[in-house]
């Protein structure tokens, strides 16, 4: 079944300028939205997020933000295990490289206790 943010998601792919900026993101757009679902999947606002990792909620929003490419690898350990998550950092090489697009595959599909980056 797909999520109201899957259903979403495939209208805006129908935009052709939307799809290609979507696919240039990348892996900055995967951890937002692996992030954002998990947060929402917990049951926490981006407020009560920030108050257990005692940041800001803008730090969240910016953590969430498909244009944020500033993530730091602690940041990350932090609010994994503040979802009951982890974090998992994998490097590929040659053909598999290119071969894990944000856009093959629904979020909410990839998404679970793992939170791969």
């Amino acid at each position: 079944m797909k999520t109201n943010f899957d259903q979403y998601l495939a209208e805006q792919m129908k935009d052709a300028g939307f799809a290609e900026r979507f696919e240039k993101a990348g892996e900055a757009w995967d951890v937002a939205l692996q992030i954002s679902a998990l947060r929402e999947g917990a049951g926490f606002s981006q407020k009560d997020l920030a108050r257990k990792l005692k940041t800001s909620q803008q730090q969240i929003s910016r953590l969430e933000s498909p244009s944020y490419e500033g993530h730091s690898l602690s940041m990350l350990r932090r609010v994994a295990e503040a979802l009951g998550a982890s974090v998992h950092v994998v490097f590929e090489s040659g053909a598999k490289a290119g071969s894990r697009l944000v856009s093959q595959s629904p979020v909410s599909a990839r998404v679970g206790k793992k939170c791969r980056v």
